[in-house]
């Protein structure tokens, strides 16, 4: 009995090829836009703010600290598209000018704190026992303050400047962060992988940082987007109050506090736009937060 070789030749089977990466992440993205269309338009502007954050100078028509740009306390004009101050500086550049510190301010202090509030609180969930209770209990306390008296206590005894803001509104965020990240640590130590690796003999370094950490991202995702809008609204807080930037740095909270509050009446623009500034960024950041819990929780991507 003869075999036909051409009809016992397997058939090849053709792998199609996988698109490029920036294939994916944009499917990816448009996906998550048609799902979350709130948080779509909270990234737009999150985009806006952090464009004109970075490269202010080519953004700014003026000199945010440049005296007589125009008339003083002029309105709305194609010259001056947010009217100008006290001493005839241009509104418009000045608040471009201080999205770049609220970039500075809010996404530094977010940083530190998410990551010392990260490391503490993967150590006290995998540690547990007296290391736990001992971590804990600082916690507790350190979260009885009221933030913004704590914060204000804090850049009074270290003075005014960047870095001192940076580091106490961390401190604030450090307590929320641990908690959190304590929370997603205990429920991933006793799951059976981590036991595989132990059996394995892996360090518990290893566990923390290669097997722990990567699963309890999705939490600190939504913490550090959801934390910078609080650090930016703390920083306008304290720089209303006199105790942020010193001038003549543009700040969105410094302008409300200075010209804002001193020409309310006369010229009530100094107050709208500043403080519609802060509210527009809070606002897309809490958007995206939002998106990125529903997009990276399990649960709620199945609901």
């Amino acid at each position: 009995m003869s075999v036909n070789p051409v009809a016992a030749s397997p058939v090849p089977v053709v792998i199609p090829a996988r698109p490029p990466r920036i294939v994916r992440i944009a499917k990816w993205m448009l996906r998550a836009s048609r799902q979350q269309p709130l948080g779509t338009i909270g990234a737009v502007v999150v985009f806006v703010f952090l464009v004109a954050a970075t490269v202010p100078g080519l953004v700014a028509p003026y000199d945010p600290d440049k005296v007589g740009v125009g008339a003083r306390l002029e309105g709305s004009s194609w010259s001056h598209v947010m009217g100008t101050d006290s001493i005839g500086r241009d509104v418009f550049s000045r608040i471009i000018w201080g999205a770049r510190l609220s970039v500075l301010i809010g996404f530094g202090s977010v940083l530190v704190g998410t990551t010392v509030g990260t490391a503490i609180g993967l150590v006290s969930g995998y540690a547990g026992g007296l290391a736990d209770t001992l971590i804990q209990r600082f916690v507790d306390a350190l979260m009885t303050f009221p933030g913004l008296i704590l914060a204000l206590v804090l850049v009074t005894v270290w003075g005014q400047g960047v870095p001192q803001l940076v580091l106490a509104i961390a401190i604030l965020i450090i307590p929320g962060a641990t908690r959190i990240v304590r929370g997603a640590t205990l429920a991933e130590k006793n799951n059976q992988y981590i036991d595989a690796a132990r059996v394995l003999g892996a360090s518990h370094h290893r566990i923390l940082f290669r097997h722990i950490l990567p699963n309890v991202s999705a939490p600190i995702i939504v913490i550090v987007s959801v934390m910078v809008g609080v650090a930016i609204l703390i920083e306008a807080a304290l720089s209303f109050l006199g105790l942020g930037v010193p001038p003549p740095t543009s700040s969105w909270g410094q302008m409300l506090s200075i010209e804002g509050r001193t020409y309310m009446l006369q010229q009530p623009w100094l107050a709208i736009w500043p403080g519609l500034a802060i509210s527009l960024v809070v606002l897309g950041l809490n958007l995206v937060g939002d998106a990125l819990r529903d997009l990276l929780d399990p649960k709620l991507r199945l609901r």
